[in-house]
């Protein structure tokens, strides 16, 4: 039975303040499982599945653990360490810890690639509490000896199972050997690979295993359909599922996929922005302020960055290419149904992926309703996405200047060749492969003179824009 109230749990007075003047008052079940034990000390291995309450699940016992201590902070020596596997998931960590670390005077760090080292060097110089890091650069940093873990009191482990898939493991492994023994440790993982498996054998002292919400169980809370479309129809879908009312995240496989598809959905009067690997730090931080703003509608993103997106009130989460693997279908549907919300997720598929998605979803133990369409028409898509199709227009591209680097942070090798096969420059940092990064264009921004065109939710009406996507992508080409 879950508590009451976060005091139920042994929560502080004084941050329980700080989560009842930001409405949150009833605890998840993953926060209402871990809590009591994490609050007293122990090491603690909790399972639940993206969106679940996990956050303040591990930030409330390390801001207590802190302050309780009393210790003063030391220059280039922080007394907490959080481990994320992205750079957007650093960011949302560190926002949701601002208002529980000024009320209780610890400073923060986020540490990632991306960006100039030099703010996060100067501020581990003056003294951190906490530091919020993806693996890479913290490895960096501390390899130039502008930060010691030797003071470190808890650290945590946040997305585990996605460190383990995009080959940060060895890393996270150095970098908990150089914490000290006797620390608490903390591990929350939607699901429990091998490789996380090792992590809770080597680094976790007797640790007490909390499962709530598991990203292997079916989610109740939301609503899952597969689509069953021609190839030519998927981006008129697409334009009249992200023109309904509500934020809409669209998954692709590849970079390019995504940038392709959100020009597309730009093209055809739907505000889109992308979030995939090739983009540089600013860019990625301009385009998550313009969906959380409500500026864009609808954010086209890869499996890369599923992990780091942590919006409320996504109304719907479409897998335009369906993923590779049920873990993957999982972690992007978490996008939607966040803490016990509601949610509709939707897979396109062709005739060519019957037989996948049909293994996809038996393996992630999903029974979606399938229907078959023959475009835009369709009455389900007004049943999935209800309400008036409202084509606002689309964001203007504008260059991106940010210098790419991977996520986990390893510096980018400036000396790649132009032309040719790509020179030496052109290889991946190891545990990141995939994730290499380029220069991109096509940041969005309010475009000028995009005039809001209306429109009732009527299949004659829906039919004139479809009609102009299917024009654009027989255009564009695929």
């Amino acid at each position: 039975m879950s508590a009451q109230n976060f005091r139920d749990l042994g929560v502080p007075g004084s941050l329980a303040d700080v989560l009842d003047g930001r409405g949150i008052t009833t605890p998840t079940p993953i926060q209402a499982a871990t809590l009591p034990d994490s609050l007293a000390g122990r090491d603690v291995l909790g399972r639940g599945r993206t969106g679940s309450g996990k956050t303040y699940a591990f930030l409330l016992p390390v801001v207590a653990r802190l302050v309780a201590s009393g210790r003063r902070r030391t220059p280039k020596r922080p007394r907490a360490l959080i481990l994320a596997p992205t750079r957007e998931l650093v960011t949302q960590i560190e926002e949701s810890l601002a208002p529980l670390a000024r009320a209780t005077g610890l400073k923060t760090r986020t540490v990632f690639g991306g960006v100039g080292q030099n703010p996060q060097v100067q501020a581990l110089a003056h003294g951190v509490d906490i530091v919020i890091a993806c693996p890479g650069r913290l490895e960096d940093l501390i390899g130039q000896g502008a930060c010691s873990l030797d003071d470190i009191e808890v650290t945590v482990l946040d997305e585990a199972d996605h460190m383990a898939d995009l080959g940060f493991l060895p890393a996270v492994r150095r970098l908990l050997d150089r914490t000290p023994r006797g620390s608490q440790r903390l591990l929350f993982s939607a699901t429990l690979d091998a490789g996380v498996n090792v992590l809770v054998k080597r680094f976790l002292v007797d640790p007490v295993t909390h499962e709530a919400d598991s990203a292997q169980s079916p989610v109740a809370a939301m609503d899952h359909h597969v689509l069953h479309v021609a190839h030519q129809h998927k981006v008129p879908v697409l334009v009249d599922l992200a023109s309904a009312p509500g934020r809409t995240v669209v998954f692709t496989r590849t970079k390019r996929g995504a940038k392709v598809l959100a020009r597309q959905l730009n093209s055809n009067g739907v505000p889109a922005v992308e979030l995939h690997g090739n983009l540089g730090q600013n860019a990625r931080t301009r385009n998550m302020e313009a969906f959380h703003s409500g500026k864009a509608t609808t954010l086209v993103a890869t499996d890369i960055a599923a992990r780091g997106i942590h919006v409320d009130d996504v109304a719907l989460v479409v897998h335009a290419d369906p993923p590779a693997e049920h873990k993957a279908y999982l972690h992007r549907s978490g996008r939607t149904a966040r803490a016990g919300a509601a949610g509709t997720v939707i897979t396109l598929m062709t005739d060519q992926q019957v037989r996948d998605v049909r293994d996809l979803t038996r393996a992630a133990g999903i029974k979606p309703t399938t229907t078959k369409i023959g475009g835009p028409e369709h009455e389900i898509l007004r049943v999935l996405a209800p309400g008036e199709r409202v084509l606002a227009g689309g964001l203007a591209p504008v260059a991106d200047e940010a210098a790419p680097a991977s996520s986990g942070g390893r510096p980018r090798n400036r000396n790649r060749r132009r032309g040719g096969n790509g020179g030496q420059g052109a290889g991946q940092n190891g545990a990141q492969k995939g994730t290499q990064k380029g220069t991109q264009n096509g940041t969005p921004k309010q475009g000028s003179g995009n005039r809001s065109r209306r429109r009732p939710a009527t299949a004659g009406s829906t039919r004139s824009a479809s009609h102009s996507a299917a024009s654009f992508s027989s255009r564009r080409g695929r």
